[in-house]
């Protein structure tokens, strides 16, 4: 899906569509998009520069990180990036601080702008650091795998490292 930079004359256009999820989806990816994404922005030029504010919305699929169910994750992410044409890369190997500018900046070929590349680059910025299908999530036994959100195991509580049973004979009391 590619944004033909050609077609916007004016310094001010709209832009709005709808994505089905097979469109956007990869199967690579950390997460499955589960609903239509809706994809909407203000394009802003300036000769050959542009940029692009507005919000994308979408529900992804992704799995708990404690007790590995899935979970669907509503993602109503906003942003205002700012497009140069490729040429203008410093191709020099100059080591410079990252500024924060640079951070809102990316680059188009061929006066087109891959959209797929912006929807998944919002969907990586709205996931969490640790996913959970809830803030109590319990997550799995760590003896028999049982999802203990669904109900409790037959486990012992309380396990003890094989390797240090010697050191519990050095003890004063201890077990002999």
């Amino acid at each position: 899906m590619l944004l033909d930079l050609t077609r916007y004359r004016q310094p001010e256009a709209d832009f709005d569509r709808t994505f089905t999820p097979d469109e956007v989806g990869d199967g690579d990816d950390a997460y499955r998009v589960v609903s239509p994404v809706r994809l909407a922005f203000q394009i802003l030029k300036d000769k050959n520069r542009f940029r692009l504010v507005g919000q994308l919305t979408a529900e992804l699929e992704l799995p708990c990180s404690r007790c590995l169910e899935p979970f669907r994750l509503p993602v109503d992410g906003r942003f205002d990036l700012r497009y140069l044409p490729a040429s203008d890369v410093q191709t020099e190997a100059v080591e410079a601080e990252v500024q924060e500018d640079d951070l809102e900046t990316s680059y188009y070929r061929d006066d087109q702008i891959d959209l797929n590349e912006l929807i998944r680059e919002q969907f990586y910025l709205a996931l969490p650091m640790k996913p959970l299908c809830r803030e109590d999530c319990r997550g799995l036994c760590p003896q028999c795998g049982t999802n203990l959100n669904a109900g409790a195991c037959a486990c012992a509580p309380v396990w003890e490292d094989p390797r240090l049973a010697v050191l519990k004979g050095l003890r004063p009391g201890g077990d002999q």
